[in-house]
C-alpha cells in the first residue's frame, strides 16, 4: 500500500484505524494468553518454587528514563513484582547503566543477567533470520505482527530460532508505522541514497545499501550526537513523540514520511532459558501476561501522542514534512525484494521465517482489503 500521495494527516488517520486493533486485542487478551500453547512448557512447580522468592536483573538497549520504551520496561517489572507478589523481584538497569546497550543479547544469552529488552533485529549479525521478528521492509503493520505473532505461529519459529542462543522471546511493545526519517538533504530520486550515511537497522539498512546508501547501527543515546556532528547524513529513529523529544529537528532539516523500513516494528523480552525454567509455572504466566500487557501499553501510547507531537514539531519547530518521492519508494521496494530474495538463497532459516512470513502476510492483506482497508475507505 503506497501513502506518498497523501498528507501527514491522512497517514495518521489510517494508523487511527489500528486501534480498532487495541481495543479488541484488550478485551480478548485472557482469551489469548490463557489458550495460547506456544510458550515452554514448565514443570509442575515444588513447594520449594513456590516458596521461593527470586532477585532479577534486567538490562535494556535504550537510555535511561526514555519515554515508552524504557518507561513500559519499568512498568512491566512493577506489574511482575505485584502480580507475584513480591516473589519475582526485577531490577531494570537502562542501556550503559549495567553493560553496553547493544550487549543486551549476549548479556542474557550467557546468563550474566537473567532478562532484557530491546529489538530483535540489532541481532541480525548473530541471527539473520531474527530481523523478522522486528520489521520487514513494506511488510505488515501492528496489527498485522500481533497476529501473526499471537494467532499465525510466528512466535512459534521465534522460539525455534532463539533457542539454541539459550533465549525464551516474548512480544513486547511496538510503536506503530514509524517516519521515515531525518535528512540533511533533500530526497528527490533515487540518485540521492548514493553515498548517504544513514542510522537505520535490520533489513531496512540492507535495502538502503542496496540503493547506494551506508546504513549504520547505532544506539538511541547516541543518534544526536552523530547527526549534529555529520557523522552521519540522515537517521531514522521513531515517530514524531520520541523524535521531538530527542531534538532531531535541531540537528536535520527535513522530515520524511512514510516508514517503509518500519511499518510495525515489535519490540522483545527475552529471557534467559536456565533462569526460565527454574521458575514456577505461575511464575512464567505471570511474565508472560506482564509482557502482553506490555505490549499492548507501548503501542497505545504511541497512538495517542504522535499527532501532538507532529503539530509541535511543524508549527513550533517549523520542521518541514515531506513525503519521499514516488520514484524513491518504488526502487526501495523493488530493492526490498531483491535483499529479500538473496538472504533467502543462502540461509535455510532465513528462508523458512521467510516463507512463514510472506504466507501469512499475504492472506492477512487479502482479508485486511475486505476489512480495515474498505472500512477506511468508506469513511
Amino acid at each position: 500500500m503506497c501513502f506518498f500521495n497523501i498528507n501527514i494527516f491522512t497517514i495518521y488517520n489510517r494508523k487511527i484505524k489500528n486501534t480498532f486493533f487495541t481495543i479488541t486485542l484488550i478485551s480478548a487478551f485472557a482469551i489469548l494468553i490463557v489458550g495460547c500453547n506456544q510458550q515452554p512448557t514448565a514443570s509442575a512447580p515444588t513447594a520449594d518454587m513456590q516458596q521461593k522468592t527470586y532477585h532479577w536483573k534486567m538490562v535494556t538497549t535504550w537510555p535511561p528514563n526514555f519515554p515508552i520504551f524504557q518507561e513500559g520496561v519499568d512498568r512491566f517489572a512493577a506489574e511482575v513484582n505485584t502480580m507475584s507478589n513480591g516473589r519475582l523481584n526485577i531490577k531494570v538497569f537502562a542501556g550503559g547503566e549495567l553493560i553496553p546497550a547493544l550487549q543486551t543479547f549476549d548479556a542474557v544469552s550467557q546468563g550474566s543477567v537473567e532478562i532484557g529488552h530491546g529489538a530483535a533485529y540489532y541481532w541480525a549479525g548473530k541471527i539473520p533470520a531474527a530481523q523478522f521478528f522486528t520489521a520487514v521492509p513494506f511488510g505488515m503493520n501492528a496489527q498485522g505482527m500481533n497476529a501473526w505473532l499471537y494467532g499465525g505461529g510466528g512466535l512459534t519459529l521465534w522460539r525455534e530460532i532463539y533457542d539454541r542462543h539459550n533465549l525464551v522471546p516474548f512480544p513486547m511493545g511496538n510503536t506503530g508505522v514509524q517516519m521515515g526519517g531525518w535528512f540533511n538533504k533533500k530526497i528527490n530520486t533515487v540518485k540521492d541514497l548514493k553515498g548517504l550515511k544513514m542510522r537505520i537497522p535490520g533489513l531496512g539498512g540492507k535495502v538502503l545499501a542496496k540503493a547506494g546508501g551506508t546504513p549504520i547501527l547505532l544506539a538511541g543515546s547516541e543518534i544526536y550526537t552523530s547527526l549534529e556532528r555529520g557523522n552521519i547524513d540522515a537517521t531514522e529513529w521513531v515517530g514524531p513523540f520520541h523524535d521531538e523529544r530527542l531534538g532531531l529537528y535541531r540537528a536535520a532539516k527535513y522530515y520524511y514520511y512514510p516508514g517503509w523500513h518500519e511499518p510495525g516494528p515489535v519490540l522483545e523480552l527475552i529471557a534467559n532459558k536456565a533462569a526460565w525454567q527454574s521458575l514456577s509455572d505461575d511464575l512464567q504466566k505471570i511474565i508472560e501476561v506482564a509482557a502482553a500487557s506490555a505490549n499492548v501499553w507501548m503501542l497505545s501510547q504511541f497512538e495517542a501522542n504522535n499527532l501532538s507531537a507532529l503539530r509541535k514539531l511543524k508549527e513550533e519547530h517549523k520542521v518541514e514534512v515531506i513525503p519521499f518521492p514516488d520514484e524513491v519508494i518504488t526502487a526501495l521496494r523493488n530493492h526490498t525484494k531483491e535483499v529479500m530474495d538473496e538472504l533467502s538463497s543462502g540461509d535455510a532459516e532465513f528462508k523458512k521465517v521467510y516463507d512463514a512470513y510472506t504466507t501469512f502476510s499475504r492472506d492477512n492483506d487479502a482479508w485486511n482489503t475486505l476489512s480495515e482497508a474498505a472500512y477506511q475507505k468508506t469513511r
